[in-house]
């Protein structure tokens, strides 16, 4: 299980998306079939403008019944209280065993903000600053309880050690917190965030607060500028560009078994649509692709959205992932059991704790 010399192992993830599905066992089902091949993680999408399950309960279900695949849903950071946020994103953390991510999202429609009353839409620019925010205040509450802050002193009623126990003061552009998180630590110490940074005005967010950035790219070269730019603006950021992974984002048309790519979505490059690019042909096909993007160093790696869900991973897992997997390109087994393992990221060191002050 081996990379080519000077090449990381490539990354994977897929969505879950069903639209129509509102019973849990689909859901487990297709992150189980995503595990079985060793991905990264699931994402599942969600938003207000649209009727659907909540994502994060969904996940949450699908926690038990996994056990190494990393646990990803969307969950927007207008119209919500950054410290419910927090906390839902620090419990599925846990019920997973370290396995959550957070896919942070914003709402931009005005039948959106009605939902709420409280405020009027508002433009993308000021929501993605806003989501920096509550990014930023997500980590300090985490950090809120040193990992050793629960004690159990029965004789003394005492269950937090104070001085373990950190008082966080933010305050801004539309939201304020004071206190410190009722969720202890999370166990990967900050779940995983996520940023789709396709669009100009998330890529700041992402940049400065990501782990993974999506890019909705149809060439290589188009990813390649993305990535670059993402790097050079968290390098700006104080940020040690290596801890951000950049995936290409893709929908995937598998219907066509082991047919080849269809004119303009194999060697050369997936067809832009209105949904953003989409790969349509077999399973070699996108193997192939993948492949020649990775040796390229212009991605570390994939987040698939099939198109049509459980034949579209079925194939993907078989056929695409057992390729790579066979080329030495991608993972034969789990080496760890956190989503941040899977990903080559290290664990946080709580920020209280290494300074010893507030924020």
């Amino acid at each position: 299980m081996t990379a080519p010399p000077g090449r990381a192992l490539l990354h994977l993830a897929a969505a879950v998306d069903q639209p129509s599905a509102y019973d849990a066992g689909s859901y487990v089902e297709l992150a189980r079939l995503a595990e079985s091949g060793g991905l990264d993680f699931v994402t599942l999408d969600d938003t207000f403008a649209r009727p659907g399950l909540d994502a994060l309960a969904v996940l949450s279900r699908v926690a038990p019944a996994t056990h190494r695949i990393g646990l990803v849903p969307t969950v927007t950071t207008t119209h919500t209280e950054p410290f419910h946020v927090q906390a839902a994103v620090a419990t599925l953390d846990w019920v997973s065993r370290g396995r959550a991510g957070w896919r942070i999202d914003v709402s931009t429609t005005e039948g959106e903000a009605r939902l709420f009353g409280r405020r009027h839409a508002a433009p993308a620019d000021a929501l993605w600053r806003e989501a920096g925010e509550v990014a930023d205040v997500a980590a300090r509450l985490w950090d809120s309880r040193e990992d050793d802050a629960g004690i159990r002193d029965v004789a003394t009623g005492r269950f937090v050690g104070r001085d373990k126990l950190h008082h966080v003061d933010f305050t801004g552009s539309a939201f304020s917190v004071r206190g410190s998180s009722i969720v202890p630590r999370p166990p990967q110490g900050h779940p995983v965030r996520v940023v789709d940074a396709t669009e100009d005005p998330a890529r700041p967010t992402a940049a400065r607060y990501a782990d993974v950035a999506l890019v909705r790219a149809a060439n290589p070269a188009q990813a390649a500028a993305v990535r670059d730019q993402l790097r050079a603006a968290a390098a700006e950021s104080g940020r040690d560009p290596d801890t951000l992974r950049v995936l290409v984002a893709l929908v995937v048309d598998l219907g066509d078994g082991e047919h080849a790519a269809e004119p303009g979505h194999g060697g050369g490059g997936p067809r832009q649509t209105a949904q953003g690019p989409l790969y349509r042909g077999g399973p070699v096909d996108l193997a192939e692709l993948i492949a020649a993007w990775h040796a390229d160093g212009v991605v570390d790696g994939f987040h698939l959205t099939p198109a049509e869900p459980r034949r579209d991973l079925e194939r993907l897992v078989n056929g695409t992932v057992a390729l790579l997997q066979h080329r030495g390109l991608f993972r034969t087994f789990y080496p760890g059991s956190t989503l941040r393992e899977h990903l080559g990221l290290a664990r946080p060191a709580n920020q209280y704790a290494v300074t010893g002050g507030a924020s």
